[in-house]
């Protein structure tokens, strides 16, 4: 349904895309990587008409509807329910039902649906703004790192409404496990190429690989040939009896591709500068007791002891005090009560979404980081600069100049490259790509201080070694003592088990027992009063004058109401009638 044919695109010299070409069949999902700065967010403007081509074509069906977030937040409705609405097709204006579904899903309450969007924090903004978008039901979907602004709780939910999706897609994501739950094929962007394949990220990676180690040889092959002909140039290129053939042997080197030396895939590896620690206990937090408001506790009674070698995950709804119990470890905030006692020799290395701030605007990206360690020599701040994905002259830009996920990849190699035992680092992954992610996580795991880290990504706390995690609830966090998969086993989330106890309630039919004639009278009982019902809102609608829209609109929604409830019960109907005759 979606074809590009030889992409071309460049920005000032700077190769984007080159000769690329990719086709999306329909009902494809395709989950999109590659590093930063290789071009995945232009390919969404080229797609969406944003941007414009230097050459090639992108061609779509007729009618065709592509649906992707738009960059500028501008809110029109009154009620969050009436602005995600807006997303609705027009034949399907009133379905309001579709709309909530997916609100809920994201993390909005009841409470919310009649909320002004313009009183929301930044993160629920973009949330309706997603909301407008998948009810809006488009041919194809585009969906750029959707996870980043969203908890875990709503991951889920997108997660599954994706895996379901019947259209097409493109997803960019740095999450390789939510990528493969949800999508059918994967794509990157390679050397200004788009490659493509049905499977899941660890067949591309591996095709990546190959490709690389088949690059590199005929790399190798073409400068020996280069070599050879310069030889021949440089021996008798002043000789007169030579001088046609080596201006023959000038031009087949002039003719020959120059390839880029391949790659190192594996060069991203490093691992944090540890600080000695000889004991056993860190830090102990006990009976801690912290709220903004007075009023309206966040933490209460929380007690936590790290020890050395600990790996603890902090988990749970966005509001419910994760980023807030990082901040009382490391004594940023007073807890209202309760004690904090850290080892004399605890050396912290601590990433929050705040702390960019204390970043020196003059300093650039190699001094910032080779500050926080005088010990460290010029390869291996240069090394922590490419890691963050500042390589080559990035690394000499200004603090002043860079975007906010630039700056939290700066404090993150600073975190790097600074001596510590504990480790505390608060959605360490949000601004780095899969490369990136993949070397963190590797050295998480070699690190032999103790780290604490604040995640979303089920990916992340699948791949660490969690022996204990703190799961935020509403007004309460609790310890568990396990992996993630352990938790999900043994207690879940609170919001899925509600969701859960809600259909069963009301799904009378999961019973095993067949129907009595009683049960099944009553339910033709109920669909011959509400039919009877839907007969007198038609009649009202029948003689409402058209002037009226208020009071039409007010019918009509009423008679859908009454109409999915008519469907339900026939729906319950026809269950009880197999039941019934179930030998």
């Amino acid at each position: 349904m979606v074809q590009a044919d030889n992409l071309c695109l460049a920005y000032g010299g700077q190769v984007v895309f080159e000769d690329a070409s990719f086709s999306i069949q329909k009902g494809e999902k395709c989950g999109l990587i590659g590093r930063n700065g290789m071009g995945k967010s232009t390919l969404f403007r080229l797609l969406t008409g944003a941007e414009e081509l230097d050459k090639g074509v992108i061609v779509l069906p007729k009618g065709y509807r592509i649906g992707f977030l738009q960059q500028q937040i501008r809110f029109t409705k009154d009620t969050v329910l009436e602005e995600a609405a807006l997303g609705l097709r027009p034949d399907d204006q009133e379905a309001l039902y579709k709309v909530e579904r997916i609100l809920f899903g994201l993390g909005f309450g009841e409470e919310d649906m009649y909320a002004s969007p313009h009183g929301l924090s930044g993160g629920y903004q973009l949330r309706v703004q997603l909301a407008k978008v998948l009810v809006s039901e488009p041919d194809c979907l585009l969906l750029d790192e959707p996870t980043n602004y969203l908890d875990i709780i709503s991951i889920r939910f997108l997660g599954s409404f994706l895996k379901n999706w019947q259209g097409e897609m493109i997803l960019i994501s740095h999450d390789l496990q939510f990528l493969d739950e949800a999508t059918t094929h994967m794509m990157c962007i390679q050397r200004h190429k788009i490659h493509k394949i049905k499977g899941k990220s660890k067949d591309l990676l591996q095709l990546i690989i190959d490709q690389e180690e088949l690059h590199e040889i005929n790399r190798q092959n073409l400068e020996k040939k280069k070599a050879h002909l310069q030889s021949f140039i440089d021996r008798f290129g002043a000789k007169a009896s030579k001088a046609t053939q080596a201006q023959s042997r000038q031009k087949q080197i002039d003719r020959l591709p120059v390839l880029e030396q391949l790659k190192d895939l594996y060069g991203l590896a490093f691992n944090f500068n540890e600080a000695p620690f000889m004991g056993r206990k860190m830090l102990e937090a006990t009976h801690l007791k912290f709220a903004y408001k007075p009023e309206i506790p966040l933490i209460e009674d929380f007690s936590l002891t790290i020890e050395k070698g600990d790996r603890i995950a902090i988990i749970g709804k966005n509001g419910y005090g994760k980023s807030t119990l990082l901040k009382l470890l490391i004594k940023e905030l007073e807890p209202a009560s309760g004690t904090l006692n850290t080892s004399e020799v605890l050396k912290v290395g601590y990433f929050g979404q705040t702390s960019i701030e204390r970043l020196t605007p003059k300093l650039r990206v190699e001094e910032e980081i080779a500050e926080a360690n005088p010990l460290l020599n010029f390869s291996q701040v240069r090394a922590i600069c490419g890691l963050m994905m500042f390589s080559s002259d990035l690394a000499k830009k200004t603090v002043s100049v860079l975007s906010g996920g630039e700056k939290s990849r700066v404090l993150l190699g600073r975190i790097i490259a600074k001596p510590c035992n504990l480790l505390l680092l608060d959605e360490p992954t949000h601004h780095l790509d899969v490369e990136s992610i993949e070397a963190l996580i590797d050295a998480i795991e070699d690190f032999k201080g103790s780290v604490v880290v604040v995640t979303h990504s089920e990916w992340v706390l699948r791949r660490i070694a969690f022996n204990k995690l703190i799961v935020c609830n509403k007004e309460k966090q609790e310890e568990f003592l396990g992996g993630y998969d352990e938790f999900l086993e043994k207690i879940g989330w609170q919001d899925e088990q509600k969701a859960k106890e809600k259909k069963v309630k009301a799904d009378p039919l999961k019973e095993s027992s067949k129907p009595s004639k009683q049960e099944i009278k009553k339910c033709e009982d109920a669909i011959a009063s509400l039919e009877k019902n839907i007969e007198g809102i038609q009649e009202k609608i029948a003689n409402t004058p058209p002037s009226d829209g208020k009071k039409m609109k007010e019918h009509a929604n009423y008679l859908e109401r009454e109409q999915k409830k008519l469907d339900a019960l026939f729906a319950t109907l026809e269950t009880l009638y197999k039941r019934m005759n179930e030998e």
